[in-house]
C-alpha cells in the first residue's frame, strides 16, 4: 500500500474505533500533521503509528491532541475585532441576553480577546459564551488562561489596533515568565467538547465565530459546517470567519448578507 492508501485506511479505522471522523479534512494538511507526528515519535512508518494508536487509547489521545492544535493568537487580525466593535456589538447590545459560540476555540487566546472586548463594551455581564473544540487538552489550557509572557508585546499591539480602551495590563498578572488572565473574564463561559465534523447544533446564537478552522476542511465538510452554523444562528445573527474563509459558493450563501467583506463578517437574513 502507498502512504496515501495507508492514510485513508487509518482515517477509516480511527472513525470506526473512536468516532473521530477526519475524512473531511484536506489531505495535504492532515498528511503533514500525521507525518510530523510519527517522525517526532520516531515511528518507522505510518503502519507502526497505526498499530499504537488503534490499540492504545492513551497514545490515541496524545495523537489527537497533537494533530488538532491550530495556530492562534490574541486579537489575531486586529481589523476583524475592530469590525466586531463597530459593526456587530452595537446591534448585539439591543438583545436582553446574548449567546455566542466560539467554535474551534483552541487554547483560548481568541476567547479571551472576545471576552475583553465584550467587557469594554459593557456586554459581558449579559453574554453566555460557548467555547468548543474537538481537542480536550486545548480546552483545559483555555480554562486555565495561562500563557507565556513572551506573547505580551505583540498581543498588546494587537489589542490597541483592535480598539482597546484600557491599559491591557489590567487584564492579567505576570509571574515567573507566564501571564494569567483574570478568571472573571470566563465567568459566563461554558467549555464544551464539540466535533464540527460529526456533531450537531446544540443552541441558538446571536454570534458565531469560527476562524482559521475551515481552511483545514475539504469542500464537503466546509459546506456541512456552514449549514450547521446557519441552523444555529437566530435570524439577523452574525457569523465571523477567518480571512481566508468565505461563504462564497456555499449552500447557505443566499441566506446571508455580507457585513464586512474584508474581515469576513456575515449576517443571517430573516427566514421567510
Amino acid at each position: 500500500m502507498t502512504f496515501d492508501e495507508k492514510l485513508e485506511d487509518l482515517i477509516q479505522k480511527v472513525h470506526q474505533k473512536y468516532g473521530y471522523d477526519f475524512s473531511g479534512y484536506t489531505r495535504s494538511s492532515f498528511s503533514r500533521r500525521v507525518s510530523r507526528f510519527y517522525l517526532r515519535k520516531n515511528y518507522k512508518d505510518i503502519d507502526e503509528l497505526a498499530q499504537d494508536i488503534l490499540y492504545d487509547e492513551k497514545e490515541f489521545t496524545y495523537f489527537l491532541q497533537e494533530i488538532t492544535v491550530n495556530v492562534t493568537e490574541m486579537f489575531r487580525d486586529p481589523s476583524f475585532f475592530l469590525s466586531l466593535r463597530k459593526n456587530v456589538f452595537p446591534l448585539l447590545s439591543t438583545y436582553p441576553y446574548i449567546k455566542i459560540w466560539d467554535a474551534g476555540c483552541s487554547t483560548g487566546e481568541e476567547l479571551f480577546s472576545l471576552a475583553i472586548m465584550l467587557k469594554e463594551e459593557n456586554l459581558l455581564h449579559k453574554t453566555k459564551i460557548y467555547a468548543t473544540d474537538i481537542n480536550p487538552k486545548v480546552l483545559q489550557t483555555a480554562k486555565e488562561g495561562i500563557y507565556p509572557v513572551s506573547m505580551i508585546k505583540d498581543t498588546t499591539k494587537n489589542y490597541y489596533e483592535s480598539g482597546g480602551k484600557e491599559s491591557f495590563s489590567k487584564y492579567y498578572i505576570s509571574n515567573y515568565g507566564s501571564i494569567k488572565f483574570d478568571s472573571e473574564l470566563l465567568e459566563n463561559v461554558i467549555f464544551y467538547p464539540h466535533n464540527l465534523a460529526t456533531d450537531s447544533s446544540f443552541n441558538e446564537f446571536q454570534l458565531i465565530i469560527c476562524r482559521n478552522v475551515l481552511i483545514y476542511f475539504n469542500k464537503v465538510l466546509q459546506d456541512r459546517v456552514f449549514k450547521l452554523f446557519s441552523d444555529s444562528l437566530v435570524d439577523l445573527g452574525y457569523l465571523g470567519l477567518g480571512l481566508k474563509e468565505t461563504l462564497y459558493l456555499s449552500p447557505v450563501q443566499k441566506s446571508f448578507e455580507v457585513i464586512d467583506k474584508e474581515n469576513k463578517i456575515y449576517r443571517k437574513n430573516i427566514t421567510k
